[in-house]
């Protein structure tokens, strides 16, 4: 969970052409499934995409993660650069000790990844709905350790496999003393 403290702050709001007095507000906020799915539900599309992100959508963003009760709408609109990184930098934060060794792997999936796929994931690996509150980092990690877990060993290649073989055929002719 995050803890940040927007500041007071006196904006001009051009539709009702008068000025918006908000005061300090201690925000928490959680990047959890949850959050993305009230967003994805809202701009109907994808956060988890490379698409860069509207000013816009990065503030409602920032509203869809708010778990504190009762905030004053215009307080998202008082959010200064500084605290928008701070909340990209816990959005990026892998919020785990797990760590996945680079190997030779297929070619990225082009599978649009939207909270509907991970609610499908969570289902299919039995994880709990609970978790769906939990850092979204922290989710995905234990869905890759689910999927690398439930997977069977690696094949050998044909090419070891026949090696294997034929070191273990002449392994067995030197014992017994044949030539076949």
């Amino acid at each position: 969970m995050l803890k940040i403290v927007v500041p007071g702050a006196e904006q001009f709001d051009d539709a009702a052409q008068v000025f918006v007095y908000s005061k300090n507000q201690t925000l928490q906020l959680e990047h959890s499934l949850v959050s993305l799915s009230k967003w994805e539900s809202k701009w109907r599309k994808p956060f988890l995409s490379k698409e860069a992100k509207t000013m816009a959508e990065q503030i409602d963003y920032v509203r869809c993660m708010t778990l504190t009760q009762n905030v004053d709408p215009n307080v998202y609109t008082a959010l200064t650069p500084e605290l928008l990184a701070k909340v990209n930098a816990y959005i990026e934060d892998p919020m785990t000790a797990t760590t996945f060794a680079r190997q030779k792997r297929r070619p990225p999936s082009r599978e649009v990844v939207t909270s509907e796929i991970i609610y499908y994931w969570m289902i299919f690996y039995q994880i709990p709905f609970e978790c769906q509150k939990w850092h979204l980092n922290r989710l995905l990690t234990l869905i890759n350790v689910c999927d690398s877990k439930s997977q069977s060993p690696r094949k050998m290649p044909a090419s070891e496999a026949l090696a294997q073989r034929r070191a273990l055929n002449a392994a067995r002719r030197k014992r017994l003393n044949t030539r076949g």
